[in-house]
């Protein structure tokens, strides 16, 4: 926010963040009993997805880069995979998805994209 740093110039970073602010958005829906639980988990991944663009980023080493984008792709599979348990137990069926299922998609697609560029090197 006030260093303006590069990683702020990076598409993915712009992807993770509204995916995080879809997430916190999302988990207002889910019931309060997930308090504790699913709701902190989702939005813990989903802001680990974020944060661990932009500590990867800084890292001056490309063999650190690609550690910490593939911790954030991997939150991003923890966030499906909770939304998952909340599509079984019917917390997601008036919600609509799509907004968030585009975000989590590019956003998946774009660090694979970054990780990829860091074992070529």
């Amino acid at each position: 926010m006030f260093l303006k740093l590069n990683h702020q110039k990076l598409e993915v970073y712009t992807y993770s963040r509204s995916l995080t602010l879809a997430c916190y958005k999302l988990t207002k829906a889910l019931p309060a009993e997930e308090r504790f639980g699913m709701i902190s988990q989702i939005r813990r991944a989903a802001l680990s997805v974020h944060l661990n663009i932009a500590e990867g980023a800084s890292k001056k080493s490309e063999v650190e880069r690609r550690r910490y984008y593939e911790i954030s792709r991997g939150s991003i599979v923890e966030v499906d995979a909770a939304l998952d348990i909340a599509n079984d137990l019917q917390y997601l069926n008036n919600i609509d998805m799509k907004d968030l299922e585009e975000k989590m998609i590019k956003t998946f697609k774009l660090l694979t994209g970054l990780i990829l560029s860091c074992s070529k090197h």
